[in-house]
């Protein structure tokens, strides 16, 4: 997936300027797609000269001038495109399993370290996404639309995190 698309996913939803989406990202889309603020910026600047969005100045009161983006229909356009394309089938690639693979050549204790270290952030991270469900979902049956949209994808990151924590459970058991 392209930064663009994501950018487009959440302008979408709200529009908002370079800062505001990076404050986004921090809190919602960042947990499945990561971005820096200054690559928000270059790919607005670039998806506002492709005509994927629409860029417009606000003054602010003893602040300067913010720039507000917009989908266009062009961007409106090319997002429905982009959902509608194959996605490759994603395949566990990390780097942890490697190193697990390899636990007979090195040092165990360095690796039950880091398989703890992996555990306890994917613990922390499960913990997030339970507090943002409860906090932001708490009538899961009622939802529809966008918000239906943003809480199957927070369940996405659920079951994901409940099977990294429980994936390193088994490995530190059986180490």
């Amino acid at each position: 997936m392209a930064l663009d698309h994501a950018l487009l996913v959440s302008l979408a939803e709200q529009s908002g300027s370079g800062y505001e989406l990076a404050r986004r990202f921090d809190r919602s889309i960042g947990y499945f797609w990561n971005a820096t603020h200054q690559q928000i910026y270059r790919v607005l600047k670039r998806m506002d000269e492709a005509g994927w969005v629409i860029g417009e100045t606000v003054g602010q009161q003893g602040k300067p001038d913010k720039r507000v983006y917009r989908v266009s229909d062009t961007g409106r356009a090319e997002l429905a495109s982009w959902i509608a394309e194959p996605t490759e089938a994603g395949h566990l690639r990390n780097e942890l399993a490697v190193k697990i693979r390899a636990a007979a050549h090195g040092d165990r204790g360095a690796l039950r370290a880091e398989v703890t270290r992996h555990r306890d952030a994917h613990a922390q991270r499960l913990e997030v996404y339970r507090m943002i469900e409860k906090r932001d979902f708490p009538a899961p049956d009622r939802l529809s639309g966008t918000a239906l949209h943003q809480y199957l994808v927070l369940r996405g990151g659920i079951r994901i995190e409940e099977g990294f924590d429980q994936w390193c459970r088994e490995v530190l058991d059986a180490l």
